[in-house]
This record gives C-alpha cells, structure tokens and sequence, in this order.
C-alpha cells in the first residue's frame, strides 16, 4: 500500500498563518510531521501552532518576511540549531500588492512583489539544500498559481512571478535530483482565502472568473492539501520538476 504518513519527517511551511499555507501544516502534522510555521506576523503564527497543538500535532513558530534575505538566513540558522536537518520545505507566502494594467505599476509595487514570490523562494530552498543533504533528501513544493501558466487581467506583475517560479522549480529540480531532493509545484486555482478576499468581494469580478471554471465554483484551502501531501510523501519518490494544478478544470 501506498504511504503518505510523515512520521518523524521536519515540515517547514511558509504564510502558515492562514489559508493554504496553514491548511497544508495542518495536514502535514495530521500525517505526523513536526511542523516549523513562518510568517511575517508571531501573533498570527501562535493562534495557528496553539490550534495545531489542539489537535496533537507538534510545531515551531518563526517570524519572518521572504522579502528579507539577512531574516531567511536567521530563520535557517534556527532549523540547523533545533534540528541539524530539514526534509520539508513548502514555499508558500506570497504577495500582490499591485492590481492594475502593467503598464503602471511602479518600481516598489514590482521589487516587493518579487522579493517575496520569487526571490524569497530562491534563498529559501538554497538555503534548505545542506540541511536536506544532512536528512539524506528532501522534497520542495513551490505554490505557484494558475495565474503562472495563464496571466489574469490586471494581475500581470503577479502573474510574472508565478511563472518564474514554475521555471525555477524546474531548474532546481534538475540541480538537485542527484542529492535526492525532488522540487515540484502546486498551482493553486480560484481559491477562498484572506489573499483572494478582495477580488471575491467584487461581484461582478467573482462571477467573471467563476464563469471561466468548468467546475463552476472557487475552491478551499482544504482542497490544495490532497496534493501537497502526495508532492511530500514517498508516493511521489519518482515526482520531480512537475506541476500538479488544482482549478477545477480552469486550464483544461
């Protein structure tokens, strides 16, 4: 039978506080990981590990902002101290503080963007690669987005990024497939989270986007978990470079 318990595995999950990122860390203790949550804010990462605790699971909390290359470096040095290895690294955090036409965005709207949901992936996985060589392997899972492979309107400077970390999961995962460190990508449809709220909150943009959906409907957190977990777990020992898409048929 196949096996997706995680016993004994180090989880570490970024924007863990809320929606996709603290759906997964969820799911990941459940399967009997120890869990290290990230985010910018403690105050949110503490409500999210006091209701993982609730539950019997076990995890760290770490602030920090993927946009911060000297706080990525603080936050490794933590792992290595508490655990001296690392087999789970789900880069989830991201950012869009610019909606609008390309064309005006300004150079701060495009450096957080990136810093964050490209730039902050990159030192995070260069930074796990020694302590997943100590764990004799690992697995990565990039969040990237739908928004990645098709560009939404008036998210383009979003979308770019998206993109780019599909390309970059497929470079590591050439890189790092001899060190038994497999990097693969989820991409996330129309899904209900604090991220998404203003764009659901606009009702003639929610049925626009909702009409593109074959399923016709957005998804939960809940329902990227499936995936992340089989991208983590010995069922996909032969998954590297890929991209599984859960959008309920959006680029079908």
């Amino acid at each position: 039978m196949l096996s997706f318990k995680l016993d004994g595995k180090i989880a570490l999950v970024t924007g863990a506080s809320r929606g996709i990122g603290r759906a997964i860390a969820e799911t990941f203790a459940d399967y009997g990981a120890e869990v290290i949550l990230v985010s910018r804010k403690m105050e949110a990462l503490k409500e999210a590990a006091e209701g993982l605790a609730a539950k019997g699971g076990k995890a760290q909390t770490v602030a920090c902002n993927m946009g911060d290359i000297e706080g990525i470096k603080t936050l490794y040095e933590f792992v290595q101290k508490t655990y001296g290895r690392l087999d789970i690294l789900v880069n989830n955090a991201a950012t869009n503080p610019y909606f609008g036409e390309m064309a005006g965005v300004d150079e701060n709207a495009w450096n957080k963007t990136f810093d964050v949901n490209l730039k902050g992936p990159f030192f995070m996985i260069q930074n796990a690669i020694d302590l997943m060589k100590a764990a004799g392997g690992g697995a990565v899972v990039n969040v990237s987005s739908v928004n990645g492979i098709k560009p939404a309107q008036f998210q383009g400077i979003y979308s770019v990024t998206k993109g780019a970390l599909i390309t970059m999961t497929q470079a590591y995962a050439k890189e790092l497939a001899p060190h038994k460190i497999r990097v693969n990508a989820l991409l996330p449809g129309f899904t209900e989270t604090k991220f998404s709220s203003a764009l659901m909150q606009q009702e003639e943009i929610y049925n626009y986007v909702i009409a593109q959906i074959p399923m016709g409907r957005h998804a939960t957190p809940d329902e990227m978990v499936g995936a992340a977990l089989y991208l983590v777990s010995d069922a996909a020992s032969f998954t590297t470079g890929t991209c599984i898409t859960c959008d309920g048929g959006y680029l079908a």
